[in-house]
């Protein structure tokens, strides 16, 4: 299977599948004598890992990370860093009786279409619990970017209709939903409650804000950073949707509200007035907050009965049981973050900037 790669200077690759024997990823482009240790990597799985609240699956993993190469005495060699997880609750019985059943809204169809075989339990490749293997690389970029001071802020920026209107960055993590507005996190988890409640699940937004982003980074027409972020950011399971500044709603406006005037700034020489253009412009960052969104589908996983076919072409019924998410955006705000640092560190890469 090809793809599981990403990256031109800092390339990570991940594997393993949801109930395997573990799951994880190799980081190539690792400069030496980086201070990471196990803790900081951990801290960023223990965001996405399972079993946070009531509204994610109650799939009981502690995602402990296990260092296997690439660091020494808690500093990188400049050698390929591999980073795994076992998994250890994965309770493939579960999965049994939909050996032969796709299940809507999953790859099952697809990879079996593809592949002339597929793995049922949870999903195996095409699971979000691959994504565990570019958290674990989004904490070593991290750990790199910071000192850089580029800061990375993901959050739930909606959840059905229910929309944050405040956005205080230190609500985060105070609530299950990551959600920066403590009022509309409230409504959102009731929200998803009732929709559990029915065997249902919900979709929402994602915002991210990337800041002290230095200008310069990106590359002309196919490597432009917005298309990078793309590229990364919907290639995470469950997004349907991606885009930058005023994104969707610059269709509606005209040329003089979405451009963004620019203005002398003291610190920066240039500043601008607005920043419909979320941080880029002709692909190349400006310096400004980078502004992403993403959308994310409701998870497919749910007990409500819907129809389907089996392997055989035959009508066949489905309530998919077990431990799932009622909305995954909580848990893919560090995905998402993640990503995004693997893109910013290697277009800084490519700049020739990182020591």
């Amino acid at each position: 299977m090809a793809g599981n790669s990403y990256g031109k200077l800092f390339r990570v690759t991940t594997f393993g599948e949801s109930h395997g024997r573990g799951v994880g990823v190799v980081i190539d482009g690792v400069k030496p004598n980086i201070k990471i240790s196990e803790k900081e990597i951990q801290a960023e799985l223990d965001r996405r890992r399972p079993g946070q609240s009531d509204i994610v699956s109650g799939r009981a993993e502690t995602d402990k990370v296990e260092i296997i190469s690439g660091i020494f005495e808690g500093k990188t060699l400049g050698t390929p860093v591999c980073l795994m997880v076992r998994n250890m609750n994965a309770r493939s019985e579960d999965y049994d009786e939909l050996r032969d059943i796709f299940r809507p809204g999953h790859a099952d169809l697809t990879y079996f279409m593809k592949y002339g075989i597929y793995d049922h339990r949870g999903g195996g490749r095409a699971s979000g619990r691959e994504t565990i293997g570019r958290v674990a690389a989004g904490a070593v970029a991290k750990k790199i970017l910071g000192s850089y001071k580029i800061r990375i802020i993901g959050y739930t920026k909606s959840v059905g209709n229910i929309i944050a209107k405040k956005i205080d960055y230190n609500q985060i993590e105070k609530n299950p939903l990551r959600c920066p507005d403590k009022q509309a996190a409230g409504k959102m988890e009731k929200l998803l409650l009732r929709t559990m409640s029915k065997k249902d699940s919900l979709g929402g937004i994602v915002e991210a804000v990337i800041k002290n982003c230095p200008p310069g980074l990106g590359e002309p027409v196919f490597d432009k950073l917005e298309a990078d972020f793309a590229k990364a950011l919907m290639s995470i399971p469950a997004v349907r949707g991606f885009e930058i500044g005023s994104g969707f709603s610059s269709s509606k406006m005209r040329g003089s509200e979405n451009n963004d005037e620019m203005i002398p700034n003291a610190n920066k020489k240039i500043g601008f007035k607005s920043n419909n253009a979320g941080g880029i412009l002709g692909g190349i960052s400006t310096g400004e907050d980078i502004i992403l969104r993403i959308a994310v589908k409701p998870p497919s996983s749910i007990a409500a009965q819907q129809l389907t076919i089996d392997r055989y072409g035959r009508k066949r019924k489905i309530a998919v049981h077990g431990r799932h998410d009622a909305c995954i955006c909580p848990r893919i705000v560090p995905v998402a973050e993640a990503m995004i640092s693997l893109v910013i560190l290697d277009h800084l890469m490519r700049t020739k900037t990182v020591k």
